[in-house]
């Protein structure tokens, strides 16, 4: 078995005072290192407090999370998020904002300017480097935000809902880049999204989240081929796999409106 690049156990977190949510409850993942992992499940079940506890931006009202065996405290370089919006720096060309990380960790310039050379090639942006994001659409953006990830070289790739505000063909564009960078630099991935599509096509495992408060529900191996095409979506064992998962997630939505029928009656 690989090393984990990331193990969550026992967590839980409660916001709020006295009238408290508590987002996930007793939570326990291992991801291991250069998996590509998916987490799925209905509105409002924890799965991005989950992914901010592992980022750093939040932390556990109890139990423990850790990134490649040590125990996370802060947000650091080694965890690099992505989310619906690339959040580029406006004034910046491409080029300055894929490389202003590096430059601003001191890198020396020969080495940042070879990678990211590299990286805007890879995301197909090379003719666009001089181009300021407003001259971009919105699938180009978001490409220069993954390029500007790619060169910080982090272990661990948090994404959360990165294609979301994305129309249909160009979300199929970056899932297929996405798929593409993955196969050539195999770094771990945890990956939010509510297309069930999405997270079959990308990933290794995808986890199944309950109505809150969220906990793993199910784990299910993806074992179609790689690399991975769109030409997979219509095979039987995809198709089948979307419908078990479909499932899953359409009992936890009606659970969820349950329990908030029940409050509404209750309040």
């Amino acid at each position: 078995m690989k090393p984990s690049a990331i193990k969550i156990s026992r967590v839980s977190k409660v916001f709020g005072g006295a009238n408290a949510v508590r987002a996930i409850d007793d939570v326990d993942l291992t991801v291991e290192q250069g998996q590509f992992a998916a987490i799925v499940g209905p509105s409002g079940c924890g799965k991005s407090t989950l992914l901010n506890l592992v980022a750093g931006f939040e932390k556990p009202s109890s139990g423990t999370v850790e990134v490649s065996g040590k125990a996370v405290e802060s947000a650091g370089p080694d965890r690099a998020v992505v989310f619906q919006e690339a959040a580029l720096f406006p004034w910046l060309s491409v080029w300055e904002n894929v490389v202003f990380g590096p430059k601003m960790k001191g890198s020396a310039k020969a080495e940042y300017a070879r990678q990211a050379e590299e990286y805007i090639r890879l995301v197909g942006l090379e003719n666009f480097r001089n181009h300021l994001p407003h001259q971009l659409s919105g699938g180009m953006r978001q490409r220069v935000g993954i390029a500007r990830t790619l060169v910080m070289e982090p272990d661990l790739f948090l994404m959360d809902e990165p294609f979301g505000a994305l129309d249909a063909q160009t979300r199929m564009d970056m899932q297929e880049l996405l798929l593409s960078v993955w196969e050539k630099r195999k770094r771990t991935v945890l990956f939010i999204t509510h297309d069930i599509d999405e997270a079959i096509l990308l990933a290794d495992v995808v986890y199944v989240m309950t109505a809150r408060p969220g906990k793993f529900r199910s784990s299910i191996n993806v074992e179609l081929p790689r690399p991975r095409s769109m030409d997979q979506l219509t095979q039987p064992h995809f198709v089948e796999l979307k419908k078990h998962i479909l499932s899953q997630i359409r009992e936890e939505a009606a659970r969820t409106k349950r329990q908030l029928e029940a409050a509404g009656a209750g309040a």
